[in-house]
């Protein structure tokens, strides 16, 4: 796959995760943390999560306008992805990346001790340190009512100017996430739909090799 294209996996899973798992935040704005722990709770009450969403990539100064639309499903720390019609398996130990366009699947561990690695882990600390965030603007979309979350990094290599997090005030579900790049990028994930509680095959996170007899295995461990 193409880098922007891996780029644009990495940050699904990242927010797929970050919909699924604890947000731990020191507290600097107390009524921030506070918006964050209800939706915490509210997330780790559901046995899994589906979820439809609407990914934006723009940069004006580039005159780039990018819409993609994809699924996640999620239960615990494994997932299935639909996105840019490539499909993401992970069953907690292993991910597998299947492109029906090149008729290829990869298979890789999650090395945990790696900086890139998207891991459940990591998600749970990541807004531990590396930013300072605040109560944001009141939006009234569609008749939802939406809070935003801004989050400043901390280090000046972060590429990222700040992010936003919108939270649907009423069901304290993740609404949509907005980060601004220091060079214009603007990438917006909207959640269109958010199921809970579905009834999942018992094989829902489950690799079958079988079901692609022609696909070749790129082994990466």
């Amino acid at each position: 796959m193409k880098q922007q294209q891996k780029a644009m996996y990495k940050k699904i899973i990242y927010i797929s995760f970050l919909l699924l798992f604890s947000f731990s935040i020191q507290a600097q704005d107390k009524k921030a943390k506070d918006l964050l722990d209800q939706v915490t709770a509210k997330v780790r009450s559901y046995d899994n999560i589906v979820i439809d969403f609407k990914y934006s990539l723009n940069n004006s100064r580039e005159n780039i306008n990018q819409d993609s639309k994809g699924n996640v499903t999620m239960k615990g720390n494994q997932y299935v992805l639909n996105f840019m019609g490539v499909t993401k398996i992970f069953d907690g130990k292993k991910t597998y990346t299947i492109v029906p366009e090149d008729e290829e699947i990869t298979i890789s561990k999650v090395n945990e001790k790696e900086d890139n690695a998207i891991t459940p882990s990591k998600m749970l600390t990541f807004f531990n340190t590396g930013y300072k965030y605040n109560m944001d603007i009141l939006q009234d979309v569609k008749g939802r009512k939406i809070q935003y979350i801004k989050l400043i990094p901390t280090s000046a290599k972060d590429q990222r100017k700040e992010v936003l997090l919108g939270i649907d005030v009423q069901t304290k579900h993740i609404y949509n996430l907005i980060e601004m790049g220091k060079k214009g990028t603007k990438t917006t994930l909207t959640v269109n739909s958010f199921k809970t509680n579905q009834p999942l095959s018992k094989n829902q996170f489950t690799f079958a090799e079988s079901k692609y007899p022609n696909y070749y295995i790129n082994k990466l461990d």
